[in-house]
């Protein structure tokens, strides 16, 4: 049996997190999350109030419906309150009280496993793993058109909405124009390259090739790279974790993936998605619209807005180039490097850059690479403005970071989540400080 067979086999027992989710005696430990709020008889809004809690006060919640928590009031009576209004506590294990209430049900549409080995892929794993160029082929068979996106879309009563989103990188500004490439850049580098070289003797040679691999690419070669870099990033990671075998699972990441990229200031990408066999909870955005999420992730999620939610989360990263300019880094890092070679890239594309023979050398290990956690920050609240312009509630998010919080910050199927992104309380207390200015309308779809 091979290594990742062994890894994703033990499956044990799945539960929903879809409709309204009860266990018995489930209680989950939660606090105020805003100066005051108050519990409705029903999930609704216009429901009479039978309770009023302020800030910090301690509530039980014993199950969700939808963007509400049940809480579980004094003398066996209940109420409702928004996902946002209580901060759910750390759970100490995943069969505890926490996820309990919040994931015990039938199975269903996104589901949650217990299993007895839930070690995701590593770094290790994706620096050895070969480029597989079957699974690669086969995720890309199941991309969405736009249109097909459209039409399910419809299907679920999704809507699209202009949202602003003055952060959103927009590309599209310099196209036409693309700026100088870097074959006209070195062009005119040519002359003081050449006086670098006959003043300075060898050190003027150096710094003169390490010049040339440090000029900047124009928008149209960056936007090119990034159309190679991400096939290639992807297809690694599918070596050390292929696709699960579910056709359903993975049109339905695309259909919904689809849809929410073509509301993004990016919709050209060839935007594609996958589940990939991994029990670990986390997703992994490679650019030029590559998106793959584990299978532990996809189980927690209840609904195709969750799945929209954390989608968009990954759909951010691409949009804002975060993974390409960290490979960037490394390409300008390696430029310092190789100064002293006196023969340098002439070639525009992917095919003669550091970035390449960095993935080359390490694999797709650069998607396990920490991130500035204002990129994280970012991510989250792009991926509320994303749901609001694809139809959904902005709130879907920050009821998934919710569900993770449930888990525990023990919990094995977080382990990788843990080292690459801030912790989640941070992530809640930064949606919290941003608020959902501009998105108010869309609170209560």
């Amino acid at each position: 049996m091979t290594r990742n067979t062994m890894r994703w086999s033990a499956a044990a027992l799945a539960v929903a997190v879809s409709g309204l989710l009860l266990a018995a005696d489930p209680i989950t430990p939660a606090t105020v999350a805003k100066p005051s709020i108050e519990a409705h008889a029903k999930p609704d809004f216009a429901a009479p109030t039978v309770a009023t809690f302020k800030k910090n006060a301690p509530v039980k919640v014993s199950g969700q419906q939808g963007l509400w928590f049940q809480l579980a009031l004094d003398g066996g009576k209940t109420g409702f309150v928004r996902v946002n209004d209580v901060r759910v506590a750390y759970g100490k294990t995943e069969t505890g009280g926490a996820a309990k209430a919040l994931f015990t049900g039938k199975a269903g549409k996104g589901r949650v496993s217990e299993t007895a080995s839930v070690r995701g892929i590593d770094e290790s794993d994706l620096k050895a793993a070969s480029f597989n160029a079957v699974q690669l082929k086969l995720m890309e068979s199941y991309r969405a058109t736009p249109e097909a996106a459209e039409q399910a879309a419809a299907k679920r009563g999704w809507t699209a909405t202009q949202v602003p989103y003055a952060i959103e990188y927009q590309p599209g500004k310099s196209k036409g124009k693309g700026g100088a490439t870097q074959a006209e850049k070195r062009e005119r580098f040519g002359m003081a390259r050449g006086l670098l070289s006959s003043v300075g003797g060898r050190l003027g040679s150096t710094a003169a090739a390490s010049g040339d691999k440090l000029i900047g690419k124009s928008e149209d070669e960056v936007a090119q790279e990034e159309l190679e870099l991400g096939p290639m990033i992807a297809g690694r990671i599918l070596g050390a974790a292929p696709l699960v075998k579910d056709p359903a699972m993975q049109k339905r990441v695309n259909l919904i993936g689809r849809w929410l990229a073509s509301r993004s200031s990016r919709p050209e990408l060839p935007w594609t998605f996958g589940v990939i066999e991994d029990g670990e909870i986390n997703a992994f955005a490679a650019p030029g619209g590559y998106i793959l999420i584990t299978r532990g992730l996809y189980q927690l999620l209840g609904s195709d807005d969750e799945v929209a939610a954390v989608l968009g989360h990954e759909l951010s990263h691409v949009v804002q180039r975060d993974h390409y300019e960290v490979l960037r880094k490394q390409e300008l890092q390696g430029a310092g490097r190789d100064a002293a070679l006196s023969q340098v890239n002439t070639g525009g594309g992917v095919a003669g850059s550091l970035a390449r023979g960095y993935i080359e050398r390490n694999g797709a290990a650069i998607m396990l690479t920490q991130l500035d956690r204002n990129a994280e920050y970012r991510a989250d609240q792009a991926a509320g403005i994303y749901l609001a312009r694809a139809g959904s509630n902005p709130l879907v998010f920050y009821a998934v970071l919710q569900k993770m919080t449930s888990l525990g910050s023990s919990s094995e199927r977080l382990t990788q989540l843990y080292k690459t992104h801030p912790s989640l309380d941070k992530r809640l207390d930064a949606l919290d400080k941003q608020g959902y200015k501009g998105m108010e309308p869309y609170l209560d779809r």
